[in-house]
């Protein structure tokens, strides 16, 4: 007799997008410079998501332009939570990215990092951990149904945004691994 050997299904998003699911088996990956994940998820209805966004957009964009990307991301990821079960006042946060990527006046990645922290709070949602700023970008690894997330830290400062162009050999596994449960 011979067992089945039971495989997780992997989504991966980029920046832009975000997923929701019940599924316990889906793992959610991303990579992330400056870039902000929300992981947030309802324990109780066994429902969570992730989303990936930054905040600037153009260039010339006001700070109130710059800001709706980043609400309009998290708005889609809390609807689709709630559409699939999910109850508000049970959603729980977790937040990743925010590094600082390019070496100039203004921090993007802490400026998104305070963005998401001040949308948790206004919202209601409880913020439960995670890991924002510093220099490297990062690899997210994320349970949606479970809550839990791994990160693994890129070997060197964060040069880009889009995954498809971070060639695999520059992740260091020792670089440093963080898992919250």
């Amino acid at each position: 007799m011979t067992s089945a050997v039971k495989t997780e299904n992997r989504v991966h998003i980029i920046q832009g997008e975000f997923f929701v699911t019940s599924d316990r088996d889906v793992m959610v990956t991303t990579i992330l410079g400056s870039c902000i994940a929300a992981c947030i998820r309802d324990p109780l209805a066994g429902v969570g998501g992730i989303n990936h966004f930054l905040l600037p957009g153009n260039l010339g964009a006001t700070a109130a332009e710059d800001e709706r990307m980043g609400v309009h991301l998290m708005e889609m990821l809390v609807n689709g939570l709630l559409k699939a079960g999910g109850r508000r006042d049970r959603l729980e946060a977790k937040l990743f990215g925010g590094a600082r990527t390019v070496r100039s006046h203004s921090d993007i990645g802490k400026h998104n990092a305070e963005f998401a922290q001040r949308f948790l709070k206004a919202e209601g949602i409880s913020y439960v951990g995670g890991s924002t700023g510093g220099l490297q970008g990062r690899r997210i690894q994320y349970w949606p149904v479970s809550g839990r997330a791994r990160q693994i830290l890129l070997a060197g400062p964060a040069k880009i945004e889009k995954p498809v162009q971070m060639p695999v050999a520059t992740v260091d596994v020792n670089a440093g691994e963080l898992e919250l449960f």
